[in-house]
């Protein structure tokens, strides 16, 4: 799966993002590409980027960074911060970033 981003790892971790936790990637909607966050987007990108609407929470568009599982937007949120194949913390912090990938 390709993943883009700004000083990329292993894991899809990022310059913006690094910590342990920080290890998944966003599909985002105005371009069908994986980013590890929206301010790599912002950077790389050659356009605005589009917010999911609240209707297409079975999109697959996030990306465990650990095991390269794919789930669905609405699996994610239910996910209680927890990949649900491999089962690697994800960071509960980006919940705090929803509004900027997962309309409402």
């Amino acid at each position: 799966m390709i993943v883009k981003g700004l000083d990329l790892d292993t894991h899809t971790r990022c310059r913006h993002y690094a910590t342990q936790r920080d290890f998944i990637a966003i599909k985002f909607k105005c371009c069908d590409t994986y980013f590890a966050c929206f301010e790599c987007h912002e950077e790389i990108a050659d356009h605005p980027s589009l917010v999911w609407n609240k209707e297409e929470r079975n999109t697959t568009a996030v990306l465990c960074g650990s095991c390269s599982h794919q789930l669905t937007i609405q699996e994610y949120m239910d996910s209680k911060n927890y990949c649900p194949k491999c089962h690697s913390a994800f960071n509960p912090g980006c919940q705090n970033h929803y509004f900027l990938y997962f309309g409402s």
